[in-house]
């Protein structure tokens, strides 16, 4: 089975991890502020700090911005559930924004309508936007990043899938159109710490709010508490925070494999490529890509010509499988799963979404394919649909 995502760990890696487990510090040493600090370099940020997941890197985020009950997040219904139930684990509510169908981002007009809508109906706006840039591609974050100074919302770029990739030639991540972003180190995406994630910003203000949400929020730092110190023991928790801090063992990964990002991105932008030619004249939609883009090429997802071909969509999924190709779909849309179905919630028409999702493959990408393996899946793709 040819899997449409995975991870590269070479000895090196494998060595940086061992040299933790030899050293004085599983956790809390010096390799966590190494990694954010490979971080910071990549993405041209201020600040960069480290925690156990994206999901918790997105809930921290919602929390510092100062998301509560009362409170609506925006975002896109195809994406994971995480970018959603960030706003709910705050206690607010969520909705969505349909996408745009060619990038299948956030469509920014789309967000300027239901803005216009909204105030016009005296209905809540919303306190953040959660841009998710799909497959690695950026979102049109200036388009957004105006309507939130119109409209007085916070951003949080949700760039799980885009670590390496660029908008209007900077790094996703330095947050020139947002508050806060956020970036994932699971195993099948480009950069792994086995498990981790990153919440990059430039306030300084948010930092250190950030920083102390993922540790119980707990400081050391004496302008942060509020007693005179008891002695060189001493700490105050000035906040309700969480457990989310990364381990040593997952940054030293993390420290390693970022040392190979620009290869990683570059491969993968090359096998993108090579599936744009090379699928030509098929019942099938390519991705395609903003100007000014430089897409991380975490996935990479095919739309099928439904009415062109005489399979279904769960066919065509079942016989891809069947013959070793280990495809998948990103992702189901947010607001039919059954919890929030049954949250109560009114969600406004999300017609392109639902189509994608009636259309859309992930197919093989990752850096270390082999041109054979990419000629395999190809050759099997013609095999179901032709």
């Amino acid at each position: 089975m040819i899997p449409y995502g995975k991870q590269e760990i070479t000895q090196q890696d494998i060595d940086a991890v061992v040299n933790v487990l030899k050293s004085d510090f599983l956790t809390q040493g010096p390799q966590v502020p190494l990694f954010e600090q490979s971080i910071k370099v990549a993405v041209d940020a201020e600040h960069a700090l480290a925690v156990n997941s994206a999901t918790s890197a997105l809930h921290i985020a919602c929390l510092a911005l100062g998301v509560g009950k009362g409170d609506v997040v925006w975002t896109t219904p195809i994406t994971f559930v995480a970018s959603a139930n960030c706003a709910l684990y705050c206690g607010a509510d969520v909705d969505f924004v349909d996408i745009d169908p060619l990038t299948y981002n956030l469509s920014a007009e789309n967000l300027k309508k239901k803005l216009q809508h909204a105030k016009q109906n005296n209905l809540p706006l919303p306190k953040v936007v959660i841009p998710v840039h799909l497959c690695g591609q950026p979102c049109e974050m200036e388009k957004i990043h105006t309507l939130g100074q119109e409209y007085g919302f916070a951003i949080i770029e949700d760039a799980s899938h885009a670590i390496g990739g660029k908008y209007k030639g900077h790094p996703i991540g330095n947050c020139e159109y947002s508050d806060i972003t956020v970036f994932s180190f699971h195993p099948v995406k480009i950069v792994t710490t086995a498990e981790g994630g990153v919440v990059t910003t430039n306030s300084k203000g948010l930092a250190a709010k950030l920083d102390l949400l993922r540790s119980h929020g707990i400081t050391r730092d004496s302008s942060l508490m509020q007693n005179d110190s008891h002695g060189g023991w001493y700490y105050e928790q000035v906040d309700l925070g969480f457990n989310y801090r990364m381990t040593e063992m997952q940054a030293a990964l993390g420290v390693s494999q970022m040392s190979r990002l620009h290869d990683f991105v570059a491969k993968r932008n090359a096998l993108a490529a090579r599936y744009d030619e090379l699928l030509k004249g098929l019942p099938l939609v390519t991705p395609y890509q903003i100007e000014d883009s430089y897409s991380g090429r975490h996935l990479y997802v095919i739309r099928l010509k439904i009415n062109e071909i005489t399979l279904t969509h769960k066919e065509c999924f079942e016989q891809l499988r069947e013959k070793g190709i280990g495809v998948n779909l990103h992702y189901i849309p947010v607001h039919t799963q059954p919890y929030y179905k049954e949250l109560g919630l009114v969600f406004s028409q999300l017609d392109e979404a639902e189509s994608y999702y009636q259309e859309a493959i992930s197919i093989p990408l990752f850096h270390t394919m082999t041109e054979a393996q990419q000629d395999e899946v190809i050759k099997v793709i013609k095999e179901v649909l032709v």
